[in-house]
Formats: C-alpha cells, structure tokens, sequence
C-alpha cells in the first residue's frame, strides 16, 4: 500500500544530506532494494543488468549536496535526490566528467535515484525525501521538476501528482531493456 501524500505529512523522518563516505553503504543498499522491490516489475536478467549502470550510485548528486539519504540506528534505509544536471538516470559507471547544468527558467529538475531497504518499504521514507527534494528545487529557483521513474516507483510519483508522458525502454546490453516512465511536475508558478 502507498502512503497518500496527506499521511505522508504527519510523518517526520530525519535525513541529512549524503556524504562521499557513504558510498559503500549505497551501493549495498541500492543493490538489496533493486534485487527485492523491482523484483515483481524487471527480470532477474533486467535488475541485475541495470545495477550499477542503471541502478548505482552518482556521486554528482553527492558532490552537489542534493543527495539525501534517511538513517534507522545508524544503518542508511533510504536515499534520493534531485538534480541541477541533465541527466535523468544512472550511476558513475561509465560516466565521465559532470554533466551539464539544467537552465531552471526552462527545463525541470530532475528527481533522481530513490532507494529503500525492503524492510523499510511502505513507511514514508521515499515520500518523505521526494518532499525534501520538492522544497529543495523551488529554492533553487526550478518551477518544474521531472524524473525516470521505474514500474515499482511509478505508484508513489502518481501519488504526488507527477504525470506520465513517455513510456520507453532504456536500452541494456545483451539486448536487454528496462521499462520505465518519464514524469513530470509543476512545482510552482
């Protein structure tokens, strides 16, 4: 079941931006989210072809300050962020240099790379970080925000209004694919 965004208000989990020393804790996490949350939407073939590529740590999210990332005694369940760059998806691998800044008078943030630790699913945590990230981007002066959502995070941008307008599959290698949806939001304006 997804948590309405009204519920999702009167929960308050804390978060702190993430730091570079974090990195194998994500990694860990992403893979474990990936392999246990996508599993009714992606193939084994699929979810395990995108780790890494796909599904992985971006450490320009980190390096930028937009990357948040949600604590339970001490053990990270939970990271998203949002992003000042073109790219929509991805990690590091194969990757090189930064990417390009995104114009906020024209083009929308993008919303990217939320993970949660399948014992933590369901509670609010992605909500709660995806309406950080919100607040984040109309600070930053973005009326707009978009993301590439996966099939098992589609239900939870709906629930916050964000609207589909492109289904595709992200091409993988061995002729592999990945279904996914391209959203969008109006945040202010």
């Amino acid at each position: 079941m997804i948590l309405m965004a009204e519920t999702i208000d009167k929960l308050n989990w804390p978060f702190r931006l993430a730091r570079l020393s974090d990195i194998p804790e994500l990694e860990s996490l992403i893979a474990i989210s990936v392999r246990v949350l996508q599993a009714p939407y992606y193939s084994v073939a699929q979810r395990e072809g995108a780790l890494g590529k796909i599904f992985g740590v971006d450490t320009q999210l980190i390096r930028d300050g937009t990357y948040f990332v949600l604590e339970q005694e001490a053990q990270i369940i939970g990271c998203g962020g949002w992003s000042k760059r073109k790219t929509l998806c991805g990690g590091d691998r194969d990757r090189v240099g930064e990417d390009d800044l995104l114009d906020p008078r024209s083009e929308g943030a993008r919303i990217r790379a939320f993970f949660v630790h399948p014992d933590w699913a369901r509670r609010g945590i992605g909500a709660s970080i995806l309406r950080a990230c919100e607040k984040a981007i109309v600070s930053a002066g973005f009326e707009t925000a978009e993301l590439l959502a996966t099939l098992a995070g589609e239900p939870l941008y709906a629930s916050f209004e964000y609207k589909a307008f492109e289904r595709y599959d992200l091409p993988m290698s061995s002729g592999l694919s990945l279904p996914v949806v391209r959203m969008g939001k109006r945040l202010s304006g």
